[in-house]
Order: C-alpha cells, then sequence, then structure tokens
C-alpha cells in the first residue's frame, strides 16, 4: 500500500509560499498541516492571521489549517472562522515544545493535565462543525504521560492521532522513543500518524518495517535535508539535475519573499553547502 505522506508544520518555514513551491518542485506529499495560528484571551483571531490559510493561497497542496489553544471557546471561534474559509477539518496542536508556550500551558505544556484535556475536547467537539485531529508529544516531562490521554482521546471522534514519539522537554534532542510509540498504537483506536525523524529512505523502511499496521508518516526537518525524500519514498522518478531544480526552488521561493539577488544568492550556497556539498 502506498504510504500517506504529509508535510509537518514548522513554524516561519513550511508557510502557504514554502507549500506551494515545494509541492510544485519536489513530488511526493500528499496534504500538509499549516503551521499553528494562536488565539488570543476573549477574542476572535485576528484576520491577519488567516492570511496563510486563505484558500487563494494553498492550491496546490491540501491543508489542514493547526491551532494552539488552551480555551475552548477560543477554539470554537477560530474554527468558526476556518469553517467560513472552507475548511473541514482542524488540528489541536499539544506538541509545541518551546518553553514560552508550555509555560503558558499551551502546547505540550498541557500535556500533564487530562483533565483539562478532556474538559476542552468535551466542548469543542461539540461545539464547531470542524474534524479535530491531534498532534502531540509523548509528555512534557515524562514519555508516560501520554498514557492518561489516549483514553481520553478514544471516546471523542477525533480523525487522527500524530505523535512525535520526544517529550516536549527533549526538544529535538535525544532519540525518539519507539518503544513507547509501539505501545500508544496498540492503544489508540485512531488511525495514528508517525512524526519523528525521517531523514532517510533507510529510515522510513526501517519505520515502516517496525509498525506496518501506521500508513500515515509526517516528515518535516528530513525534507527540509533531502527535498526529494517524499518521492524516493514512494518511488517516484527523480530529476536528472537535482541541484539545478533545488536552485530553481529556492530562486523561486525567495523571490515570492521580495529577497534581493544577494539575500537569494547567500541563502541557496548555504543551502547546498548544507545537503549537497
Amino acid at each position: 500500500m502506498t504510504p500517506t505522506l504529509i508535510l509537518a508544520p514548522l513554524r516561519g518555514i513550511t508557510e502557504a509560499a514554502f507549500r506551494n513551491l515545494f509541492a510544485r518542485f519536489f513530488p511526493g506529499f500528499d496534504r500538509a498541516v499549516a503551521p499553528f495560528i494562536s488565539t488570543f484571551q476573549g477574542q476572535r483571531v485576528k484576520p491577519g492571521k488567516l492570511k496563510d490559510l486563505l484558500p487563494e493561497n494553498n492550491k496546490r497542496l491540501a491543508v489542514t489549517p493547526q491551532i494552539i489553544a488552551k480555551n475552548a471557546d477560543n477554539f470554537i471561534a477560530t474554527a468558526n472562522l476556518l469553517a467560513d474559509l472552507g475548511y473541514t477539518d482542524v488540528n489541536w496542536n499539544l506538541g509545541c515544545p518551546y518553553p514560552m508556550v508550555a509555560k503558558k500551558m499551551r502546547g505540550s505544556g498541557l500535556l500533564p493535565f487530562p483533565d483539562k484535556i478532556e474538559a476542552f475536547l468535551e466542548k469543542v467537539c461539540a461545539g464547531q462543525p470542524l474534524a479535530v485531529s491531534i498532534k502531540l508529544r509523548l509528555g512534557r516531562r515524562e514519555p508516560d504521560e501520554i498514557f492518561d490521554l489516549l483514553p481520553l482521546f478514544n471516546q471523542f471522534p477525533l480523525t487522527e492521532v500524530i505523535i512525535h514519539p520526544r517529550t516536549g522537554i527533549q526538544m529535538y534532542e535525544g532519540t525518539v522513543d519507539l518503544d513507547t510509540f509501539s505501545r500508544c498504537l496498540e492503544l489508540c483506536r485512531h488511525p495514528v500518524v508517525y512524526n519523528g525523524d525521517i531523514t532517510s529512505i533507510t529510515v522510513y523502511r526501517q519505520l515502516a518495517k517496525q509498525f506496518p499496521s501506521v500508513q500515515n508518516w509526517m516528515i518535516g526537518r528530513g525534507a527540509l535535508a533531502d527535498p526529494f525524500l517524499p518521492a524516493r519514498i514512494k518511488n517516484m522518478q527523480l530529476p536528472g539535475t537535482p541541484l539545478e531544480t533545488i536552485a530553481a526552488f529556492h530562486e523561486t521561493l525567495l523571490a515570492s519573499y521580495g529577497a534581493g539577488p544577494h539575500e537569494r544568492h547567500l541563502v541557496l550556497s548555504v543551502f547546498i553547502f548544507y545537503r549537497w556539498a
């Protein structure tokens, strides 16, 4: 069975311009989760925050919006705006590891509080029109925090659960915890998406062999380092001149950002040196 590949949300990087051009130059991704948008207390989301998600800015790759929030009413207000734009699903960010986010009890900072998560989902799943998925870490500080959450998730009509098998305090350091991920697969009744350190075709094949029930895979940093990785995974034909494809992608992307010739040359040189030198 052909795997479904999902472009991960990388804030400040995988925004609409990047998503559209990546899909144009590098095939293989089936859909994307957009970097999160936040709500603010007692208000609906600012209209400017929705620019990245406007339908006219997302024509090449199907995208799921992501909201980071701890207040269900604010989440619902934002989800209603997204529904007005034509979206049918939304992802709740329970994975952001950055301390400035977590200390506000958002992202991975909410993971140690299953009662709050249950109350949030009860209100959100009953009070807004979009199907809900969740992206999360194993826990904020301990990997077994997720075992208090999976029984709660099983009670709600979630479309999928995206698991990055690290804790929040790990950030992106250390290794992914595949043993705990395996236990999560046994306990979760929803489709599970694997996310974390898919950096090569070899790593993907090892994971796919270890977890044959997983059909959906999320890739972020691995696709930045090797933009042909999604095509390699799907056995698609690669271009005969990969450096020329990468150069064309970066020139087009940086031009869309309004960067001048000097900036375009500098960033392109750094990228090529990093991955392809």
